[in-house]
């Protein structure tokens, strides 16, 4: 990994998400270990606590449907500024909480990326795009809206923060979807991220459609933000989420990618995401999360070369 820094922040927002308990999930982490598992990769982990959102303003919108707009922009407030101050020290790792905190780790994260030169790039592991609108949700939970904000869509201008530096379409992978609304596909259609459903993956296999990826974050010399959601899992794996969707990814399919982005050592910072201990089985949902990070953060069942994706500079 690019820093050896682990900064833990927790993010218990759970009005994005239309149900209880996802306030409770970083509790969860941390319950579950991830603490621990971090260190005994020997890394330095700084737990700086949860954070509180800022202040809340009146805000309104036309579309009736939404739900808690106030709560959800005052955290996007406060988790794009702990963001962009965290991914300044070390390696941030997001644990929430709903969706919705995306909005703000990525704004964040796309900031500090600009201040230090590089391009941002998202890996987006999750079964739905939150592609829509404030405008386009009929169900008015925003955690369907994170990617559509940070990519800087229209109709979030005089409701959500400003996005200094949008985070380019065509630097976002999603891999894993599999629910997708008519007003999202219909947006994806033009807007260039590489979409990746588990159609793709069931025909090629998860490694080449990652290896691609990756291979064009390290030739841009870029700065990787992995968004792992819960429901990006199989539920029979993972039935912590008030999300499910079946058909989701595998335990190897999810440890396969966890391994290669390891190795492909470009990740700079991790949400985990939507993980509800309410609906959870005795920590089976957070035990497997915290195990994939570990894999992603270097743990391995045997020592094998690996491929470099950072380049090396030529011999004259």
């Amino acid at each position: 990994m690019v820093s050896t820094t682990c900064i833990v922040l927790g993010i218990p927002v759970q009005e994005g998400a239309g149900r209880l308990g996802c306030d409770m999930g970083p509790s969860a982490f941390r319950t579950a270990g991830l603490v621990t598992e971090l260190r005994n990769l020997g890394y330095a982990v700084e737990d700086r606590g949860n954070i509180a959102p800022a202040p809340q303003r009146e805000v309104r919108h036309p579309n009736g449907a939404i739900k808690a707009l106030p709560e959800t922009v005052a955290w996007t407030e406060a988790i794009s500024e702990a963001a962009y101050q965290a991914s300044g020290d070390g390696m941030p790792i997001f644990i929430g909480g709903d969706h919705s905190l995306s909005a703000g780790s990525m704004t964040g994260l796309a900031r500090r990326a600009a201040k230090e030169g590089h391009e941002f790039f998202v890996l987006w592991l999750d079964s739905h795009p939150d592609f829509h609108t404030l405008e386009t949700t009929t169900s008015g939970n925003l955690h369907g809206v994170p990617m559509a904000y940070a990519t800087g869509l229209r109709g979030f201008e005089g409701f959500f923060p400003a996005v200094a530096n949008p985070l380019k379409p065509e630097n976002v992978c999603m891999i894993g979807i599999r629910s997708v609304d008519p007003a999202e596909r219909s947006a994806l259609a033009t807007a260039g991220v590489t979409v990746h459903d588990m159609r793709a993956i069931d025909e090629n296999g998860v490694a080449p459609l990652l290896d691609a990826f990756l291979k064009r974050v390290a030739a841009a010399d870029g700065i990787l933000h992995v968004s792992l959601d819960v429901d990006f899992l199989d539920p029979g794996i993972a039935p912590g989420v008030g999300t499910t969707v079946p058909g989701g990814a595998t335990f190897r399919e999810a440890h396969l990618i966890m391994e290669m982005l390891h190795d492909s050592g470009l990740v700079r910072s991790i949400d985990l995401v939507e993980l509800n201990p309410f609906l959870d089985e005795r920590g089976r949902t957070a035990l497997l999360m915290v195990d994939l990070v570990s894999s992603l953060m270097g743990r391995r069942v045997l020592d094998r070369p690996t491929q470099s994706y950072r380049h090396t500079p030529k011999a004259h």
